[in-house]
This record gives structure tokens, C-alpha cells and sequence, in this order.
């Protein structure tokens, strides 16, 4: 086994209400990304959406269209690395800012947005619930580490912790 973690970080821009073409564009990147080798691709927050989507969301239809654009993200990419993606999540009559892993064709976590901003020009505690708190959302070995990925606000932090001995 490798010991490294390959980190695609797609740096695009998404167009706002723009689900299809964001999908087609998350897509891309991740072929380009497992082309490289990567272990994961990651995109930004509400990348499906786009960002600022602000009232847009408040559309149930809109965001059950947003979630099953990345439903089918997650089955597009089931050959290959793991796709980290933003968008919306309705719980209920419970909306959330969040973030999707996508690995073997399916969703296996989501992380909901905890500190959102409120000043300037965000105004997510109006749109948003708040998520819990929670620890990582990818934790995976290598040969000779444990990588966790983790999301603060809206920023994105990787930690390499040395390896343990799980007994």
C-alpha cells in the first residue's frame, strides 16, 4: 500500500442555480483527478448549488434537485477516488449547509455546516440550521499514517496523525 494520500483540491467556479453544469464540472474534475492517482477530489462549499445561493435554497424543490444531482454524483464516481462536495441537505423541514463524501457509488457521510457566519454578506443563520458539532468526516490509512479530513466553517483542514496501534 501507498503511503501517501493524494489530495485533488479542484479550485472552480460553479455558477449559481447552475445544478447540471456544476455536476458536469464537479465530474470533470474528478476524472482529472483520478487520472492523477488521487485518493480524493475535493470541491468547495455549495459547490453544486453554487455560492451564495441564498434564498434559492429556501426552494424545497431546488435543493431535493441539488441533493439528487449529488446522489448521482456519487454513483457517476464509484470507479475511483472518494468526491468531497458541498451542497444543501433537508432533514425533515430542517436545512442545512453541508458537506457530501462520495465513495464506492454512494454518500458515506455528511457533515453539517456547525459555525455559520452571519455578517457582511452572509446571512446563513437565516437560511441554515445549525449542524452539530462533529470530528472528522474522512479517516482513512495509508501503509504508514492515518489521515483525517475535517471541516472548520468553510474552510477545509487536513491532519496526517502519526500511526497507532489499534488493539
Amino acid at each position: 500500500m501507498d503511503d501517501r494520500f493524494r489530495l485533488t483540491l479542484a479550485q472552480l467556479n460553479p455558477t449559481v442555480g447552475a445544478l447540471a453544469a456544476n455536476a458536469d464540472k464537479a465530474f470533470d474534475a474528478w476524472q482529472q483527478g483520478k487520472a492523477a492517482g488521487a485518493n480524493m477530489v475535493a470541491l468547495s462549499e455549495m459547490f453544486i448549488t453554487g455560492y451564495n445561493a441564498q434564498d434559492l435554497v429556501l426552494k424545497p424543490a431546488f435543493t431535493r434537485a441539488a441533493m439528487a444531482a449529488i446522489e448521482d454524483l456519487a454513483q457517476r464516481t464509484a470507479d475511483g477516488p472518494a468526491l468531497a462536495i458541498g451542497g444543501p441537505y433537508l432533514d425533515g423541514d430542517e436545512l442545512f449547509n453541508a458537506y457530501w463524501i462520495l465513495r464506492n457509488g454512494k454518500v458515506t457521510s455528511r457533515v453539517l455546516k456547525h459555525n455559520l457566519p452571519n455578517e457582511t454578506v452572509f446571512d446563513e443563520v437565516r437560511v441554515f440550521n445549525q449542524g452539530p458539532p462533529r470530528g472528522p468526516w474522512l479517516k482513512t490509512r495509508t501503509s504508514s499514517k492515518t489521515v483525517s479530513l475535517g471541516r472548520l466553517c468553510f474552510r477545509t483542514r487536513l491532519v496526517v496523525l502519526p500511526p497507532r496501534r489499534i488493539q
